[in-house]
């Protein structure tokens, strides 16, 4: 869909609220300019004004309406920053990223996820577990833009993103590299009766349809939450949080056990 192939430069280069904005500085990566509302407020403002400074960044006394006009109405709790968000890296950097720590890959994949606050809650999610990388595909995705950026409470400035042409394929090549890759869907086996503690990606699939048919056919098996109330579905981070997790309780199972 068109309106997640581009954004205005408002939304791409804007980072906002205090945690975005700090977590971004602490990442080591220099804002153009960081806008603050009130220089003495103090608490993480006075922090991302010094470590501003440190990196080199302007840094702009501005009014609340300036702020809203930046932040297009956001909640920018009186600091914002004009940045490119991230660099994408490219699957090949993700694997390299689990080799040079010396563990089994663990990657987590977002097959159209449409939700900007859905994709930043995966990714904050993802770099809580401790995954190496998250994929998204170049098309009929959002993308990280501000309201990613934020709603991943600065995650997207620690977690590695990469953008692919095609899931399907993206698939096949982590299957040659000895990555088994796991579909979220619920004609798959009960998640607890699954054994996902290896090299893994896990496939996550859009809000409204799911995984798209090709990339099921792709995975190497499907896996399901077990629903045992009235609603059958699950949003796609929450669901996507679970099945993180249940991959780390098994890593830390077999990592036991040795």
């Amino acid at each position: 869909m068109k309106q997640h192939e581009s954004h205005s430069s408002t939304d791409e280069n804007i980072v906002y609220g205090r945690n975005a904005v700090l977590e971004l500085l602490l990442s080591g990566k220099a804002p153009d300019t960081v806008y603050i509302q009130d220089f003495s407020a103090g608490g993480n403002v006075s922090r991302i004004i010094a470590v501003s400074k440190e990196l080199g960044a302007t840094v702009k006394q501005v009014s609340a309406q300036k702020l809203e006009f930046l932040t297009n109405g956001g909640n920018h709790q009186g600091v914002a920053a004009t940045t490119s968000l991230i660099e994408y890296v490219s699957l090949r950097d993700i694997l390299d990223i689990a080799r040079e720590k010396g563990e089994a890959p663990f990657l987590v994949i977002a097959d159209e996820i449409e939700d900007p606050h859905n994709l930043g809650a995966l990714i904050r999610t993802a770099e809580a577990a401790g995954a190496h990388g998250l994929v998204i595909p170049k098309r009929r995705s959002a993308t990280v833009n501000s309201t990613v950026y934020k709603t991943s409470a600065g995650a997207c400035a620690h977690l590695a993103v990469a953008k692919v042409t095609n899931i399907a394929e993206t698939i096949e090549t982590l299957k040659k590299e000895g990555v088994w890759v796991y579909g979220a869907d619920r004609s798959g086996t009960p998640l607890w009766q699954a054994d996902i503690s290896g090299s893994a990606a896990l496939v996550v699939g859009s809000e409204g349809k799911g995984l798209g048919t090709l990339v099921k056919k792709r995975c190497d098996a499907l896996v399901s939450i077990p629903m045992n109330g009235k609603i059958n579905s699950l949003n796609a981070s929450v669901a996507g949080g679970i099945f993180m997790y249940e991959l780390v309780r098994q890593r830390n199972d077999r990592s036991l056990q040795k």
